[in-house]
């Protein structure tokens, strides 16, 4: 039986590779910096094979405290700070956090135990604004906040470490990934949300910046699957993690309101475009032009030929079956209050 640690077990891509390593037998630990309200709500907890740990990135001794005590063969970091306003506002912390951290993570594995075989979470954030989509493993990252910033040095360190020490260390660069257990923070869960509130009638227009900026999303509990798939190779490498397709925001949302059974009507365009009821005229959505970022082509879509030709990772969610479980339940949250 396989032990794995994974830093991070408490937010959404923590939650689903619990649950992945859980199907696959493994003895599995969640190491969190502190005890949280999400931790009560993880129905994985009563699992015999699961155990929680508590370490910090800032804290070396932590992490080879943790590393020792569960003796694994496999680590996922999926730890750090992730939302992109917060990063702005603490960018010393997203750097000491997402890029120096990992850098730690990798001293406790060398120093511990460097047949451990590791994980680095990385982000499609690192490209920034790169206009050559879609992005592969070869195109060049040009960041364009702290988060993604923070990220590159993360991602070259993890390369470095793999080549200077010989250490099995990977790096998948995750496009955006959905799924219920998203915060709220995000625009994805804010739109189901409030598909799911105005359906309710709980909620007044819902605000949103550039419809048109693109991402590829897909589902967590597949991009979690490929995770582990990474470290099941004969060498380490590292790949995009993407479907290949981009939707804008005004599709996601589209989406999400029919899943809620509101058909939207359009009127408009620009900072003037507005959604409404087809069936009752009711406002539904409107543009706040300060919720728009300053990127003249908002375009983030990933080309995943070689983990596909690789090592044969496939979505299995398609777009609109990941929007439509979002949005079903947060109205059964809604429903159950």
């Amino acid at each position: 039986m396989k032990t794995a640690v994974i830093f991070g077990s408490d937010g959404q891509d923590g939650y689903y590779l619990v649950r992945h390593l859980l199907e696959q037998e493994y003895q599995v630990y969640g190491v969190m910096r502190k005890k949280t309200r999400y931790q009560q709500d993880n129905d994985l907890l009563a699992n015999p094979r699961y155990h929680q740990l508590y370490a910090d990135l800032m804290d070396l001794t932590s992490l080879i405290n943790a590393i020792g005590q569960a003796k694994p063969e496999e680590i996922y970091n999926l730890a750090g700070l992730s939302e992109i306003p917060i990063s702005w506002i603490q960018p010393s912390l997203t750097a000491e956090v997402n890029a120096i951290g990992v850098t730690r993570l990798l001293e406790a594995v060398r120093v511990l135990d460097p047949n451990i075989r590791l994980f680095q979470a990385s982000s499609s954030e690192m490209f920034g604004d790169n206009p050559n989509n879609p992005l592969n493993e070869d195109s060049s990252f040009c960041p364009r906040n702290p988060y993604g910033t923070a990220k590159v040095f993360a991602h070259w360190t993890v390369s470095n470490y793999r080549a200077h020490y010989g250490l099995y260390a990977c790096s998948g660069i995750l496009f955006n990934h959905e799924s219920p257990r998203r915060s709220p923070e995000f625009v994805t869960r804010k739109i189901a949300k409030a598909a799911a509130e105005l359906k309710l009638g709980r909620q007044d227009a819902l605000e949103l910046g550039d419809l048109y900026a693109v991402r590829d999303w897909g589902h967590a509990a597949d991009y979690v699957r490929a995770m582990w798939m990474l470290l099941q190779q004969p060498e380490p490498d590292d790949y995009v993690v993407a479907t290949g397709v981009g939707h804008t925001v005004k599709e996601f949302a589209q989406t999400a309101f029919q899943a809620a059974g509101i058909t939207l009507a359009w009127e408009g365009e620009g900072m003037d475009e507005t959604a409404r009821d087809a069936a009752t005229g009711r406002l539904m959505i409107r543009v706040n032009p300060k919720l728009c970022r300053n990127v003249k082509d908002d375009r983030i879509v990933g080309d995943p030929a070689k983990i596909t030709k690789t090592i044969g990772f496939k979505p299995t969610y398609t777009f609109e079956e990941m929007v439509a479980e979002i949005v079903n339940k947060d109205l059964e949250r809604l429903l159950e209050r």
